[in-house]
């Protein structure tokens, strides 16, 4: 069954970190993808792209120098026939190689280009370089996280680059498509990862607002302050997450844990750290799937952290078919799931340029066209 964006094209310049992912969900719900990889990359001198295999699925890549008149010429007569024109590079830099978006949309206004960087496209820092730890950094949503004595730990890259970047990123694209079906005029989807990475902080500065969250790190109620809220180390060595929040959930886990609720208050923040002890000591007495068993059927809030190789194989998920194995390769399913028109993994992510000869006879190149272009090093 098609995806809801069947009948979507998206050409795509190959980029690392949140462009690909947002490419990735809207690939998933069955937009066309085409990918503009390097020629040095189809050639044997791939760089940080291999590192996106995770995020490359349902794609066809051809191989393209962009350094070239010709091959910049041939993604302008794909970006012709797109949809949706996607990259990633630092700001100026599209417009340089001549495929900026009025360079593009002067010819097809009803593209959209979606652009995705770490700043945005002006400010002072839009010019300077940075990763996903800094955006988070600047936004204020690093700072909240981790121990009060600690600093603030590197959230892998899941906070700015995929959720601040990759899904604002698809949730501009995905507004953008309905607004022209009214209008039938495209535009330009400006997605910066500081913003998306600062959007995320909107509840925290409402409970700033009410008087209810602390600038002081670890002495909230989601920071792992409450001894209630917090992941715990087993005998084994493993970690149990407990997010006994709502009163019926912690008065289940005082009962599991044949805990007297009189010694255990819950909203005595003056207690927490005692609390917090005695509940480490004990929750390291037994091994973690003990704890997991004790708190199965329970409405505790109660649950085993696992790692991404004991994720596939969790019960609940192997049930929902959270994670699937598809072309030899074990990976999350497309998310978020449709009843009508589902989401679905249909190709595996392409070689680099593998699909470069196929993609160009649809344009229009034939194969003594083709061969001129790789003569000339503008394709591979």
């Amino acid at each position: 069954m098609a995806g809801p964006l069947q009948g979507v094209r998206i050409v795509e310049l190959a980029a690392i970190g949140p462009a690909p992912y947002g490419v990735m969900l809207l690939a998933d719900l069955g937009a066309e993808v085409i990918r503009v990889d390097r020629v040095a990359a189809a050639t044997g001198a791939p760089g940080a792209e291999v590192s996106m295999v995770g995020l490359s699925r349902n794609r066809r890549s051809i191989a393209v120098d962009l350094k070239t008149s010709a091959g910049v010429e041939v993604v302008r007569r794909l970006a012709a026939t797109a949809d949706v024109f996607v990259e990633g590079f630092r700001p100026g830099v599209a417009e340089r190689l001549g495929l900026g978006p009025d360079q593009l949309r002067a010819a097809h206004p009803e593209l959209l280009y979606a652009r995705v960087t770490g700043w945005g496209q002006e400010g002072p820092l839009a010019p300077r370089a940075g990763h996903d730890l800094d955006y988070a950094a600047v936004a204020g949503a690093l700072h909240g996280i981790g121990r009060p004595d600690d600093p603030p730990p590197p959230p892998i890259n899941y906070l700015a680059d995929f959720a601040g970047g990759g899904a604002f990123l698809a949730i501009g694209v995905l507004a953008a498509l309905v607004e022209r079906d009214r209008s039938g005029q495209g535009q330009v989807i400006d997605t910066a990862m500081l913003d998306g990475a600062a959007s995320l902080t909107a509840f925290l500065h409402g409970l700033r607002q009410l008087g209810a969250w602390s600038l002081e790190r670890g002495s909230n109620l989601l920071d792992g302050a409450a001894p209630y809220y917090d992941t715990y180390r087993c005998a084994d060595g493993r970690f149990l997450a407990v997010a006994a929040l709502e009163p019926q959930f912690h008065a289940e886990l005082c009962q599991r844990l044949e805990l007297d609720p009189a010694e255990w208050p819950q909203h005595d923040q003056a207690d927490w750290p005692h609390q917090k002890e005695r509940l480490a000591a004990l929750l390291a007495t037994r091994d973690r799937d003990e704890w997991v068993a004790l708190f199965a059927d329970s409405d505790a809030c109660v649950a085993p952290v696992l790692d991404l190789a004991e994720a596939p194989a969790h019960p609940h998920n192997q049930a929902r078919g959270t994670f699937v194995d598809a072309f030899g390769a074990v990976q999350p399913a497309p998310a978020p799931r449709l009843s009508r028109t589902p989401g679905a993994i249909e190709r595996p992510p392409p070689g680099f340029g593998e699909h470069t000869d196929e993609v160009l006879d649809a344009l229009g190149y034939d194969a003594q066209a083709r061969t001129a272009l790789r003569t000339a090093g503008a394709i591979a």
